[in-house]
This record gives C-alpha cells, structure tokens and sequence, in this order.
C-alpha cells in the first residue's frame, strides 16, 4: 500500500511549476470553485481553516466569506504565492501546515479540506478526521472536494479517501452533496459537543 506523500513531493512540484495544476487558467477549477463555494451552507463563517490552500486561488475567494481565514499548506513556496494573492484580504493569515500530527490553535466553524485527503494513506486519513474533530467548534461544517478521476502518484483515489474519512468520522452528518463526472462535493456538519 502506498503511504501518505511527504512534504518533499509538494516541495519538487512546485520548484518545478509555480502553479502544478493550473489553478490560474483552468475553467475546470474555476467552475469547481465556483460550485464548492455555492455548496457553503452559510452566508458567512466566523473563523474558517482552509487546508492545502496552495497558491490561493481558492482562499481568495473564499475570504469574502469568513471574518477570519487560516489557509495552510505543507509547501513554502505555495504559502508565498498565496500570501502574495491574497495581500489585500486583512483576514487570512497563513501557516505551514502540521496536519494532521498538529492541529491549528483555536475552534473553527468552517473547515475546507479540497483536493488534499488523497494525498494520504487510509492512516493518514483517519488522522485527518481525528484533527478535523479536534480544531472544530460545535456544529462547524467540513468541505469536502475531491477528483474522481485516476490518482496514479497518490495513496489513494478521491472515493476512497472521502469513504476513508466519513468512516473515520462518526459525528459527521451529511448536509448536502454533489457529483460531477470530475469530482465529488460533500459539506459535513459536526454534531455539537
């Protein structure tokens, strides 16, 4: 089984591609953006965490949404990007991502994981569910986007990985999901504790 990608493989990707999967140029990511964020069930998050932000096209957008944005990524070179894309929003800040070993400080009412739980190895994912439960405030929504086409250098496939991580996450409901021929959206409500 093919283990979770270090750090090292976002770190060649983008030395080799400022931007490795077109997210300037892309009808396909514009449109999927477009519709990840329609999917939001609120107006208006008070403290959001987007993980694997990248280059920050989609934090960008997704900044008019929430009055506190946290985007993180395991790649220096893609927080750089980012920070330069969104130097006119005051309220994203951006980290190098611990996850899952180390959650972000603080309770979040929206968590994005888009594109990023293929990158990790059925382990990797039930780890992933259990940050995800520790930095969510009650009730919060989890975004879920993943590719459903075929995954050749990742651990896993996008229907394994979301498979993988609703099993992992037992007080998960889901609230609303949507299916292209390219990717799949599921947006989770976290019961209250």
């Amino acid at each position: 089984m093919a283990k979770s990608l270090e750090t090292g493989y976002f770190d060649a990707l983008y030395a080799g591609d400022p931007d490795p999967w077109k997210f300037t140029t892309s009808a396909y990511e514009d449109a999927k953006y477009a519709a990840t964020l329609a999917a939001l069930p609120r107006a208006r998050y008070a403290n959001a965490v987007e993980v694997g932000c990248s280059i920050g096209v989609l934090t960008e957008r997704l900044a008019a949404r929430c009055d506190r944005l946290l985007a993180t990524d395991v790649a220096q070179a893609a927080l750089d990007a980012a920070a330069v894309r969104c130097r006119d929003r005051a309220n994203v800040d951006f980290a190098l991502s611990t996850l899952p070993a180390t959650p972000p400080p603080g309770r979040f009412d929206l968590i994005m994981l888009s594109e990023v739980l293929y990158y990790f190895d059925r382990n990797g994912v039930q780890a992933m569910a259990g940050a995800v439960a520790a930095m969510a405030a009650p009730g919060a929504d989890v975004m879920l986007v993943h590719w459903l086409g075929p995954t050749p250098d990742y651990p896993l496939d996008g229907e394994t990985a979301v498979a993988a991580f609703l099993a992992a996450l037992p007080s998960a409901t889901l609230h609303a999901q949507a299916r292209t021929p390219e990717y799949r959206l599921d947006c989770l409500r976290l019961r209250g504790r």
